[in-house]
This record gives structure tokens, sequence and C-alpha cells, in this order.
């Protein structure tokens, strides 16, 4: 006796592409013009009347998507190519080791006190400013951190002590979420995430709380959750705006930083208007402080705004005006060696996206002499890198083969 064949039929690339679309909640108008062609093309894509495009424009449809696995998108578990998740680092074991034994063990050490704590925090955040090879810095540091961070709330005697370590564990998690960001660990990170926004709002310390909605701000846009992106980021501003008058720069800073991170948001939905009107409100903050001030975990300062200009006007696909805001930032004045390689590789989207893909590629190697751990883990980069290796022009695909090398994507 024979059976039917009741194997599930493949789910073809155009809908895949409209499944992902609508779990986006992005309109078909608002993707067709991330891509650069019409509503009615994207249709014809989405109804299967066009044939799967080129992988220039796959790729394009998975970074506007934020598609992590192109395999999700074409169906192709050939494809198994993470273009939002670099590789996991060698020393992520070891982090991870130490979140997960949270909390911990007996331990009848003497805890360190909350500005022995803060101290080697500083430490941590200057070495990761200066290295090449940031991961490998924070990642050595963070596991101590972590135990001896939980062991301080935990030996804390008094609730002001208990606050005070508070603050200061929150800050080690948003170091790990910093050295988290785009490993094959996303569960992880958001673990991370949780436990600093319990131990910021416990602490009850206003820098604190800033940083941690950041972060999750940052974490719940990178998965391409906007509306939770926004709650975080407007809740926090809600919450700081009354104590800002008053406040310490440092404070001031978060909440620049999160005025930032509102217009990346609403750069992500296409929202041109907004993300402008928060970043003006972000520059009139960065102009309130010191001229030299810079914050050791966002960047947030005066050196930093152009910077800013330039990703939002990349986020908005203004091709024209992103290369305009390239020219105008400037890169030196930024001093951290990983933010500064960002920069760079935000300035190859806006070269690219203007047309300009030799000059993209030659940014994208400033970038990877700048900080090779930053580009390595960037997804951005990862996809104009990749994109390159097809160029018609035999010289811009051989440079674009080496690149990809040196950050990974392909084996040598």
């Amino acid at each position: 006796m024979s059976y039917p064949d009741v194997t599930p039929a493949p789910i073809a690339f155009g809908e895949r592409l409209r499944i992902l679309r609508t779990r986006r909640g992005m309109t078909r108008p608002v993707l067709a013009g991330l891509l650069g062609r019409s509503p009615s093309w994207l249709k014809q894509v989405e109804r299967g009347d066009i044939h799967t495009p080129s992988l220039p424009m796959v790729l394009r449809m998975a970074e506007a998507l934020r598609v992590r696995n192109l395999s999700d998108l074409t169906g192709d578990a050939r494809m198994p190519t993470d273009l939002f998740i670099g590789p996991g680092h060698a020393r992520l074991p070891d982090v991870r080791a130490a979140v997960d034994a949270f909390p911990p063990a007996a331990d009848d050490r003497p805890a360190p006190d909350a500005e022995h704590l803060r101290a080697r925090l500083a430490h941590a955040w200057a070495a990761r400013h200066s290295a090449p090879n940031h991961r490998d810095v924070v990642g050595a540091l963070l596991p101590d951190l972590i135990r001896d961070g939980q062991l301080a709330v935990r030996q804390a005697g008094t609730p002001a002590e208990r606050r005070a370590a508070q603050a200061v564990l929150a800050e080690v998690y948003s170091l790990a979420q910093f050295f988290l960001a785009y490993q094959p660990d996303s569960a992880l990170l958001w673990r991370v995430a949780e436990r600093g926004m319990v131990a910021a709002q416990e602490s009850e310390d206003p820098h604190a709380l800033g940083m941690a909605a950041w972060l999750t701000a940052e974490a719940h846009r990178d998965s391409g959750h906007y509306d939770g992106a926004d709650a975080v980021t407007h809740e926090a501003l809600r919450r700081l705006e009354p104590r800002l008058p008053d406040a310490a720069e440092e404070v001031r800073a978060v909440a620049g930083a999160l005025q930032v991170a509102a217009g990346y948001t609403a750069a992500r939905r296409g929202d041109t208007g907004s993300a402008w009107g928060w970043w003006d409100t972000a520059d009139r903050s960065a102009h309130g402080l010191s001229a030299d001030y810079y914050h050791p975990i966002t960047s947030f300062s005066r050196a930093v705004m152009g910077a800013h200009a330039v990703t939002l006007a990349v986020e908005l696909h203004a091709g024209s005006e992103s290369v305009r805001q390239a020219t105008r930032a400037d890169a030196r004045s930024i001093p951290s060696r990983p933010r500064r390689a960002r920069h760079r590789i935000e300035e190859a989207r806006a070269y690219q996206l203007d047309g300009k893909p030799e000059t993209a590629l030659e940014t994208l190697a400033k970038a990877h002499t700048n900080a090779p751990e930053t580009i390595r883990y960037n997804g951005y980069a990862r996809r104009i890198i990749l994109e390159e290796t097809e160029a018609k022009a035999p010289e811009r695909r051989r440079r674009a083969l080496e690149l990809a090398v040196k950050v990974g994507v392909l084996a040598a």
C-alpha cells in the first residue's frame, strides 16, 4: 500500500519575505522605500511573480527586516549566515559561567566595597575605549567583576550600602551587555539586560536607571521590537526629566543618550521628522555639558553628535544627506577606539547608500585598522563586505574578498 507524500511544501521566498515584513509591522511602501524600489515591485516579489532577487538585494532585505540569519529569509538551510550575530568570543564561556552562577554560591571572603568596584569598573571602561580588541580586554575582567558585584550586594550591611552596591552591579551588567552584543547567545544577553534593570531599580540611582533603560532599549531595537524600545526609552526619560535641572553631568548625559535612542528608533520606523527632532533635542543636551565631557558608557558628548547625525541619515536611507553628514563629522574627535570604528562603519553605509562602494570599502578598511573586533561583530559591515564580494569590478571584488577574510565573514 502506498501513502501520499504529506511533506509540507517549502515556503517560497516571496512568502517568507511577506511574513517577515508583516511580523515587523512594516508596510509594503515602507520596505520598498528602504530598498529603493517601488511597492508594486515588492508586491510582485512577495507574490512570486518575480524570482528571488540577486544576493545584494537579498542582503539589503535582510538588513531592513533585521533578519539575523539569511536562511530565515531564503529558506535555504545551506545559507546559515548570521548577519547581525558575530562569532562567539573565546572568553564568552567564562562570562556565561559567571552570569549563570547567579545567585553566587556560599563565599566567605569579604566583599569589596562599592568604591573599590567603581574603580575597577572605571579601569575596565577606560581599557575598552583604548583597546583595538576591546572584547578580549573586557571579557577578561568581567567574570570577577560579576562575582564580586553580586557578593557586594549580598553582604551589604545597611539599606544605603545595598543601594550603592546595586548601582555598581547594574553598571557591571551594562559592561557585560557591551561584551555580549552580537554574540551567538541572545538569551544570555537578555538575562543580563533584565538583571541590570532589576539592580538599577533596586539602587534607586538615576544614572543606573538611565543606563539600564538605554541598553534595554538598544536590545529591543536591535531585535526589531520598536514598540518595546520606545516604551522603555520614553518611560526612562519621563522619570529622569524632573531631576535634570540639578543633576550631575553623567545623569544629563544618559538623558541625552536616551534622546538619541528615541531618534534612532524613529529613524528605523522611517519617521524623518521625529528622528531629527530627537537629534535636535539631544544636541541641545550635549551642548549643556562641558566641552570635553565624554560619557564613559554611552559615549554621549558633543564629540559624538556628528556621528549620530550620520547614523540617522543612513537609517532614513537618505543617501546624499548621509554623505553630507559624514563629511561634516570629525571621527578624530571621538576618543573611543570602538566608537570611532563604529562611526567609520556608519560612514561606509552612507557611501554605499550614495552609490560609492569603493569609498565604502576604504572606510571599512579604516574601521578594521582602528578596532578589528568592532567590525568583526557588526552586521552592517558584514553585509556590505558580502555584497561587494559579488561586485563586477575585479579590483573591488578582490579588496572585498580580502577584507571578508580579515573580518571572518569568509574562510581564508
